[in-house]
């Protein structure tokens, strides 16, 4: 059985391609660095970590960007001996604007070498390609309108302006008239356009009802690739909005693919929130944010349905196996490149930030937890429920409060909280708590426990993790210790704090340091553990 999500853990807006007998998924990484995930499987059931190939400055530099811009929904297709990868990156988050500049990037293999990126234009958000039996090549992506006063969370945002088409080759850009193919349907919101063909029909897949529990596939077809467009008989093929008991929600942005003998697969994103069943009452939290899923397609009439003849996907669904994961991974530090799990913020320097030794990962102390521009953060995504994390702080002098490194679960700069270890007046050493809780637009921290001391050379800490509660702890010798009480996790999710259109990305857990000092002190961990329980 194929077990959804596919992709757990922060995996949103799947474009799904296909070459020869595998498949390929890219999804998006917002803020987080190297830029765009892409995925790799034989069986649609088994996935594994292929790409991350905005990898260098000359294609990505964040530094800067806010919290949930970067790089938004990407898409992937393969045609002409080549991978494509179009990707907006994403300036500007609150306000009438949002400043989203459309690239192109492309590559004979998977793994690279990708190419510097082409820009394409900037009119709106989730660009696409798609090629045409004859050749050609068309840029869609939906179209922003900033002159409405229905900005953010409003689910029907006219700045939602249709989804947009033009001609483009990648000798001469983008070449006769740009049009307005798809105004979208009465549930609004729609972006995430993908456009295919069958049977002499074009099929275009939009997203609608903006990315929380309203979120649909829409899907339409014309004869003609201009439109105009007539509308699904159930409008939404796949959605879970009619759904609230399902355990998978929010789905919807996704893209179909054909198998080589002709069977038809849909991607989509979801979310698993802690109580499904009392998102509409606001309660709905989902800490790994929104993940990857796959669903079994059929057609009639030249329609997309789900095998099920529902339109809520299904969290198991028949087909190979799927193997399970390693139930706990230690990783020590000692090869010359990060363990493929982790990922840092924004900049493409990560030089300034993290070097490996041969045996500890080590941070340099740069701006404060939350910077937009320059942070020593390293982490993993939440895959689970239930984790616990552990980490070894074997090295680490701070001489002030100014300078700290530790244990963080971290979901944005105003999401998070911090075991720390530094250095307070009349303690010296010790280790505290730094926690932002969503609810402070300002990004006001609070302390949820006094400074205790912890003595010279290494330090152990951990996190458990039980749905909405967390506990730290700390360990010099044989014994851990608790740090303070229970900690609300429920805060560290898309709902969290603004609500759920307020941020779109997912929790991580990691390593951190700062020295707001400027003096760059160093912060070594030699081991970093991480695996799911049931205790």
């Amino acid at each position: 059985m194929i077990r959804n999500p596919i992709l757990p853990g922060f995996n949103p807006d799947p474009s799904v391609c296909r070459r020869g007998s595998e498949y390929f998924i890219a999804t998006s990484t917002f803020e987080w660095f190297p830029g765009v995930q892409i995925h790799r499987s034989t069986d649609m059931a088994n996935w594994s970590l292929a790409a991350r190939p905005l990898n260098r400055a000359s294609q990505l530099d964040m530094r800067g960007n806010p919290d949930s811009c970067g790089v938004w929904a990407p898409c992937l297709s393969y045609a002409d001996g080549r991978f494509w990868l179009v990707y907006t990156d994403v300036k500007r988050f609150d306000g009438n604007f949002k400043d989203a500049h459309n690239y192109i990037v492309w590559a004979e293999e998977i793994e690279g070498p990708w190419s510097d990126p082409v820009y394409v234009n900037s009119s709106g958000f989730d660009p696409s390609l798609f090629h045409d039996d004859d050749g050609r090549k068309y840029f869609i992506n939906m179209q922003w309108n900033h002159r409405t006063d229905s900005i953010g969370g409003h689910p029907k945002s006219p700045a939602f302006d249709g989804i947009l088409c033009q001609e483009w080759s990648p000798e001469g850009g983008l070449t006769g008239p740009v049009r307005n193919i798809f105004p979208g349907t009465a549930h609004g919101l729609v972006e995430a356009p993908h456009l295919s063909k069958r049977n002499g029909w074009y099929y275009l897949t939009t997203a609608e009802g903006g990315t929380g529990y309203e979120h649909a596939v829409t899907m339409a077809r014309a004869r003609d690739l201009w439109g105009p467009y007539e509308l699904h008989p159930d409008l939404h093929p796949i959605t879970t909005k009619d759904a609230p008991d399902n355990a998978l929600q929010r789905a919807g942005h996704g893209q179909l693919v054909e198998t080589p003998d002709g069977e038809t697969w849909h991607t989509f994103l979801c979310s698993r929130p802690i109580d499904a069943a009392g998102k509409r009452a606001g309660s709905g939290f989902s800490p790994m944010g929104r993940e990857t899923g796959i669903e079994r397609c059929v057609w009639r009439d030249d329609w997309l349905y789900l095998e099920t003849d529902d339109q809520a996907p299904r969290e198991i669904v028949p087909g190979p196996e799927t193997r399970p994961s390693a139930p706990f991974i230690t990783r020590v530090f000692s090869k010359p490149t990060l363990p493929p799990e982790f990922q840092w913020l924004r900049t493409p320097h990560p030089e300034r930030i993290f070097e490996l030794t041969g045996s500890a990962l080590r941070l340099i102390g740069r701006e404060s937890i939350g910077s937009w521009f320059e942070q020593a953060l390293v982490a993993r995504r939440q895959t689970y429920f239930r984790y616990r994390a552990e980490t070894t702080l074997s090295a680490f002098d701070p001489t002030g409060y100014q300078q700290a490194a530790g244990l963080v679960t971290y979901y944005n700069r105003f999401k998070f909280h911090f075991l720390a270890v530094t250095h307070e007046p009349q303690i010296g050493r010790a280790v505290t708590i730094l926690s932002c809780e969503g609810d402070h637009p300002e990004g006001r921290l609070t302390f949820p426990v006094t400074p205790t001391p912890v003595g010279p050379g290494p330090v152990d800490l951990a996190v458990q993790v039980d749905h909405a509660r967390q506990q730290f702890f700390v360990r010099q010798g044989d014994d851990w210790t608790p740090v303070g009480s229970a900690l609300d996790a429920s805060v560290l999710s898309d709902e969290g704090g603004r609500g759920e259109h307020g941020s779109f990305t997912g929790n991580f857990v990691g390593m951190a340091g700062f020295d707001i000092t400027g003096q760059g002190t160093p912060a070594e961990f030699t081991r970093f553990d991480y695996g799911e329980v049931w205790e």
